[in-house]
């Protein structure tokens, strides 16, 4: 990213004109990565293919032996409730920072509460919604009832769940059948009659302000897929410049160069309007902080 990216992004950040949009990697080094789930889960299940990284493959194949879903998502529940907690002191912990700034609106597709604590460590009193994917999970008729969508504000922000929390195993989003679920029922969201995924104040988020992506990887199949999903449910989404916190792809069974592949990339998904910090979640929120004046 060079100086007028970092400009716009933090005028965006300050005035609370900016969606935050977190995933797994804003919990690195609190809460076990997907991997390590993976890999413990296809232990224990017997898992018999080499792709035991692959935590939606590996659900799916504990839930067909297991006979249902609900048994493995409370085991992951589990797993995950038994984790730390980030410190939310700390200038550089991605949820403390975003807490900071005066947002209406954060979206994650992590299950964990963190960026709910955060809020409440600094006074505001968050709302949290969980996206109704599919028909069994409940559906918040007055959040969806109305244009303002329990009209978000700085200090009493909306956390929208889109793969659901910790506190309704149910409503997490797992396996591949639950991928397979969530994208079939985005792709007809913008025509249906009756319940909906998207209420008015996360639709104003998604193409009235640009997106800040901590947490995901580009390279990630299912990041792809779900923004794509995204994209074509939410056309709008690609009027704004949006700005994606990326680790740098590792290379290791390859001999290209990696500045090659992350220039590949960033012309890529230039055609989804996406700038790339190249980095860990905290040392982007280190170099934030830099320009910001915080940290030095």
């Amino acid at each position: 990213m060079g100086d007028a990216e970092w400009e716009r992004l933090i005028d965006q950040l300050v005035s609370g004109d900016c969606t935050p949009f977190l995933g797994a990697g804003a919990c690195a080094g609190t809460l076990p990565t997907g991997a390590m789930l993976s890999r413990e889960m296809a232990r224990q299940s017997g898992y018999p293919f080499d792709d035991d990284h692959n935590l939606a493959k590996v659900a799916q194949f504990a839930a067909m032996k297991y006979g249902e879903s609900i048994y493995i998502k409370r085991r992951i529940c589990k797993a995950l409730g038994a984790g730390g907690v980030p410190d939310f002191l700390d200038p550089l912990e991605p949820h403390a920072l975003l807490a900071d700034f005066p947002l209406p609106v954060y979206l994650t597709t992590n299950y964990d509460d963190f960026i709910f604590r955060s809020l409440k460590a600094v006074g505001k009193n968050p709302n949290v919604a969980i996206c109704p994917w599919n028909r069994g999970l409940a559906y918040a008729d007055d959040l969806f009832g109305s244009e303002a969508g329990w009209n978000p504000k700085p200090d009493a922000p909306l956390i929208y769940h889109l793969h659901g929390n910790l506190q309704d195993p149910a409503s997490i989003v797992l396996a591949e059948d639950d991928y397979i679920e969530f994208l079939t029922n985005l792709a007809v969201d913008g025509v249906a009659e009756s319940q909906r995924m998207l209420p008015a104040s996360i639709l104003a988020a998604l193409t009235r302000r640009p997106l800040l992506f901590i947490g995901y990887s580009l390279q990630d199949w299912t990041f792809r897929v779900f923004f794509y999903g995204l994209l074509k449910a939410v056309p709008g989404i690609n009027r704004r410049r949006h700005v994606s916190v990326q680790l740098a792809p590792s290379l290791a069974r390859t001999r290209m160069d990696v500045q090659q592949v992350q220039n590949d990339l960033a012309r890529y998904y230039e055609g989804w309007r996406i700038s790339i910090f190249w980095g860990t979640a905290e040392e982007f929120c280190r170099e934030l902080r830099r320009r910001m004046g915080s940290v030095s």
